[in-house]
């Protein structure tokens, strides 16, 4: 049924039809679901070329509207590898199906052995003066450990801990080799059978990275936490043990386990190229449009991978065909609108999202403009199945942009939400993580919902069902009206960010705010 309208009002279901049509488009089987460096991605990325013009936007890539970007490319091969556990003269086979996955990187080697040591969260936090590796003997040993941190302990802070750089640089530090990661089940995430058939897809990074990233360990394991009481046997301890504290102030404990390690790792090589779609609407302000306010949304998904139900094409409608086609659209709502912005406004649609943030880690870098970036807004998945009564906002509380839209959507009547599952450290897993890095004030918009709410239900249900899997796809339901005002939200967040006399500022208090330029 049609929103209802209030004169004036624009049309919000045909407004919204259109951002469908761009989902409808990217998440054809044509596109053959954007796998970075694919044929797929190429057409998908064409497409947006071709909107980005349409809307007025001016090349800023290095080729135009392109930035090129260059991967190494791995992936795993299970005929030629196994892992299994040797504790004392007995040797278990350990299924790279049901129970665990190898995790292959630049830096994986193709056989390791050593001994095991569970390290709690694996949390190594200066700031807190919380090490969950101090006093261990890690050196040439492989540290287990589960996903997630003390309650106590601030979101920000536990998320940027977590990231892989931070992770590896802690283990690398203690001399571990290697790393099990325990999936956490307390934590809403996907189902173990998504996430081994995920670590089956290629595996990419890029080819030359800056300073200060660590050489990820030789050896890394993802485990599924319905299978991780084997670890324990012989230890003293139980996963049921660990299960109880998880989440909790709790600490948990850390001990050598009755284990060896044995792995074998059978993987391709390649390489890669894939690129980063550019464009600029300039400023009016000759004093501030050499200042850019980043419009950002990842263009590549999963590609083709393990068939569910018959369909083998990983579609990533919601994910993120549908931040995408947000950033055409409010790109074109400026441009219809002829609003007035001193500050120039850049929409990016990046790759390499999925394969770990390369694309925007890239373009954090290696900007195509010369100007300094003031602000990003990211867009990652603009659920689109109920009306907006509410709106999630990660980062509303680390930087003057939280001001800035906490205003305009006290003005249309929409509440605004913190992260509704901190432990899911979502604000380290999308693509302003790396503007944030490099001191860019950011924030992750989402439509939100209500606790304990029908709305929630059907959220939950989507990442349970949908996310990242060929379901995600252009004939899920959709309340494309939504979509339309979550839209214009955002389209007046950028404009006020790019008409305000001073630049958005960290919080002092943040965390964030040390690595502010």
């Amino acid at each position: 049924m049609p929103s209802p309208r209030s004169s004036g009002d624009p049309d919000w279901d045909a407004v919204g039809r259109r951002w469908w049509s761009h989902v409808e488009v990217l998440a054809d089987d044509r596109m053959e679901g954007r796998e970075t460096g694919s044929q797929g991605y190429a057409r998908a990325a064409d497409y947006v070329i071709q909107q980005f013009r349409a809307c007025g936007l001016q090349p800023a890539g290095t080729d135009g509207f392109l930035q090129p970007l260059d991967f190494v490319v791995r992936q795993l091969d299970p005929a030629r590898s196994s892992l299994q556990f040797v504790r004392g003269g007995e040797v278990r086979t350990v299924s790279l199906e049901q129970d665990a996955s190898h995790v292959v990187t630049s830096a994986t080697v193709e056989q390791c052995e050593a001994d095991a040591v569970f390290v709690g969260y694996g949390l190594s936090i200066p700031d807190l003066n919380y090490d969950d590796l101090a006093g261990l003997d890690l050196h040439g040993k492989i540290a287990v450990l589960v996903f997630g941190g003390p309650a106590h302990m601030p979101a920000p802070i536990k998320a940027h801990f977590q990231s892989p750089n931070e992770r590896s640089k802690a283990l690398s530090i203690a001399g571990a080799i290697g790393l099990v990661n325990i999936f956490n089940p307390t934590i809403p995430e996907l189902p173990w059978p998504r996430v081994a058939s995920g670590l089956l897809m290629p595996r990419m990074e890029l080819l030359e990275r800056g300073p200060g990233v660590f050489r990820p360990p030789d050896v890394a394991i993802a485990f599924n936490p319905e299978s991780a009481g084997a670890l324990f046997e012989g230890s003293g301890h139980t996963w049921q043990e660990i299960l109880e504290r998880l989440g909790t102030n709790a600490p948990l404990p850390r001990f050598p386990l009755a284990i060896r390690i044995r792995a074998r790792v059978g993987f391709s090589e390649g390489k890669a190229r894939c690129h980063n779609v550019v464009g600029v609407l300039p400023g009016s302000d000759p004093k501030l449009r050499d200042e850019y306010v980043v419009v950002s949304a990842h263009l590549d998904h999963l590609g083709i991978g393990t068939p569910v139900n018959g369909d083998p094409v990983y579609h990533g409608a919601i994910d993120n065909a549908s931040g995408v086609a947000s950033i055409i659209e409010i790109a074109r709502g400026i441009r219809d609108a002829g609003a007035a912005h001193r500050r120039s406004l850049l929409f990016l649609a990046l790759t390499g999202e999925e394969k770990g943030l390369f694309g925007s880690e890239y373009f954090a870098g290696h900007p195509t403009v010369s100007g300094p970036l003031v602000a990003n807004i990211n867009l990652d998945g603009v659920w689109s199945m109920f009306p907006m009564k509410a709106i999630e906002v990660l980062g509303v509380e680390e930087s003057t942009l939280g001001d800035d839209i906490r205003a305009i959507a006290a003005d249309a009547g929409v509440e605004v939400h913190t992260a509704y599952d901190p432990d899911r450290v979502i604000f380290i897993r999308s693509d302003q993580y790396s503007f944030i890095k490099r001191g860019v004030p950011a924030l992750y918009p989402g439509i939100g919902y209500f606790p304990g709410s029908p709305e929630e239900k059907l959220a939950r249900e989507w990442t349970m069902l949908r996310y990242h899997s060929p379901a995600d796809d252009a004939k899920q339901p959709v309340d494309a009206a939504a979509v339309a005002r979550f839209n214009e939200l955002q389209r007046k967040l950028v404009l006020r960010v790019a008409n305000s006399d001073v630049r958005p500022a960290w919080r002092p208090e943040s965390f964030f705010s040390r690595f502010a330029r």
